[in-house]
């Protein structure tokens, strides 16, 4: 009976022990895996392009806009960011042999998937820098064509590289400082028949912008 009761006694030790265990194993890897972005972003294009026929190349405008992005953390190191955004930019044809021409406007929605791995720079995680790459599908809309009857731009697929850090202001709100450079290019085809019957111009066009933001954003 003696030996019974020892027995008894030390199966609810090791099971406590075990249960205390868990919970501090749980409570160390509770992480919150979500967080949300507000940023200013500026869009600095590093356009360049080869055009037939005219010959030149392109100038492109910089632009400032909000910027949206969703990150999710499958580990404390290892997230997917999910980058929403749309800019619209003025384009004109530069140095051509019929000098600079106006391309009119055009809005480009580039939504970008990034993976990230975060760096943690001391035990209370107040700095954390990380560093990206990924991918991005930029669409083209609401073309507005300038001096020329039209101007069409193939949708793109592209590549993102990413680094930029958070700062914590509490165990929830941060700021945010970013900045990628999208490796972007697109086929143009430019409709000039009003300025001489059946014109049509091809264009290579890298726009390659750089993407500088600071924000402020949230986990939960």
């Amino acid at each position: 009976m003696r030996k019974i009761v020892f027995a008894l006694m030390a199966m609810s030790l090791m099971t406590v022990n075990f249960v205390n265990a868990q919970d501090k194993e749980e409570k160390t890897n509770e992480f919150k895996r979500w967080q949300v972005r507000l940023r200013a972003l500026g869009v600095a294009p590093d356009e360049s392009a080869k055009i037939g026929i005219i010959g030149g190349d392109v100038a492109i405008s910089n632009t400032i806009v909000p910027e949206l992005d969703f990150t999710y953390f499958f580990t404390e190191n290892f997230a997917a960011e999910l980058i929403l955004g749309t800019t619209k930019h003025n384009v004109k044809a530069i140095n051509t042999a019929a000098g600079d021409v106006n391309l009119g406007s055009v809005w480009l929605l580039p939504p970008t998937l990034t993976a990230q791995y975060h760096f943690y720079t001391s035990d209370k995680k107040v700095f954390k820098p990380y560093i990206g790459a990924g991918v991005n599908y930029t669409l083209f809309y609401n073309v507005k064509s300038g001096d020329v009857a039209g101007v069409d731009y193939d949708n793109a697929l592209g590549y993102a590289a990413q680094v930029g850090f958070d700062l914590m202001l509490d165990d929830k709100f941060f700021i945010n400082v970013d900045a990628k450079r999208l490796f972007l290019s697109t086929d143009v085809t430019v409709d000039a028949s009003n300025l001489a019957p059946g014109l049509s111009i091809p264009a290579e066009v890298d726009i390659n912008p750089w993407l500088l933001g600071i924000g402020v954003g949230m986990k939960f």
